[in-house]
């Protein structure tokens, strides 16, 4: 237990020095963020922000493989670059051209698709995943693997992008993804899962140094959507997708948001929100602040992991 703490230690460490680095790069390769106009004034002034601050986070893919050569955990670290290149195709082109859109949302989709089929065939093929859901008591809903594939591809793209979506505000998605790396570590008897999830949240803490309000550099779809892909994986390793509802309350409040948005807009020629993702009507609507929502977001989704923890305790056992 020591020893992972330790690696967790380090991987703080080195993100919190070579963080600096990234961010002069970034500034003299002129790769910032492109505001949308649609956006507040405050996020106006924001313009001119390093992007792609979560490449550091790869730092923790090294560490990880230096401590744990074995094949679960080279799965957890592919995972996490092959999103992670997707959401540096995205963010290259937002910086290079200063253009917002990025990659086409088809595009970014495909590759997802086509990463996460991978994936899931070498868990099933390599790794013993089954294509069972585990229920409560020790019950399982057995699938067909066609439908169990079918519905886990659906599962981890749209987990992955909802957390995506989180990564708004400066510090959000760090404050909200500690929680929920801290959970599988919790329930792990993996060390390979251990390691990497406390390996994660040490570099998280180390970026959130300078991605906290204001931010000095903004982590990127290259982070938001490594973190996405990373997590949603490890909840179809763990079984516990049954819990995703609450584990990832957040998350998908936000994807919900967007998606309610966009309906309800069609219908009504009116907005449900002041804007979507959420973060953003609490803060137009409400008046509420970044560090707040950071705060009140952040809180949330401990009391998720709490409850969650709680119920694979005493209900899933």
């Amino acid at each position: 237990m020591y020893g992972i703490m330790a690696i967790s230690g380090l991987s703080f460490l080195l993100v919190a020095v070579f963080t600096p680095l990234l961010i002069w790069t970034l500034r003299r390769l002129r790769l910032t963020q492109p505001i949308r106009a649609e956006l507040p004034a405050d996020h106006q002034a924001k313009r001119g922000t390093p992007l792609m601050a979560g490449m550091t986070l790869l730092i923790g893919i090294a560490i990880s493989l230096q401590f744990h050569p074995v094949p679960l955990m080279l799965l957890l670290c592919v995972t996490f670059l092959l999103f992670s290149v997707v959401g540096f195709l995205d963010d290259f082109k937002k910086a290079f051209w200063q253009n917002p859109s990025g990659i086409s949302g088809r595009t970014k989709l495909v590759l997802q698709f086509i990463f996460t089929g991978t994936i899931l065939f070498v868990l099933l093929h390599s790794f013993g995943l089954t294509s069972d859901i585990a229920l409560f008591q020790g019950y399982h809903l057995h699938l067909p693997i066609s439908v169990y594939v079918a519905v886990m591809l659906l599962f981890v793209v749209g987990s992955a992008n909802a957390i995506n979506f989180t990564d708004g505000l400066d510090g959000l998605l760090i404050n909200v993804a500690v929680p929920t790396y801290f959970f599988f570590f919790m329930i792990s008897y993996k060390p390979e899962v251990q390691t990497f999830s406390l390996v994660m949240i040490g570099c998280l803490l180390g970026l959130f140094l300078y991605n906290i309000y204001p931010a000095r550099a903004f982590m990127g779809d290259t982070g938001s959507l490594a973190i996405g892909g990373s997590l949603s994986v490890l909840a179809v390793i763990e079984k516990v997708e049954v819990l995703i509802p609450i584990l990832f309350f957040v998350y998908l409040a936000e994807q919900l948001s967007v998606i309610l948005q966009v309906w309800y807009y069609k219908r009504t020629k009116l907005r449900l929100f002041r804007m979507a993702p959420i973060h953003y009507h609490f803060s137009l609507k409400y008046g509420w602040s970044e560090n707040k929502i950071v705060m009140i977001f952040g809180f949330i989704s401990w009391v998720s992991v709490l409850f969650c923890w709680l119920i694979w305790k005493y209900l899933m056992h």
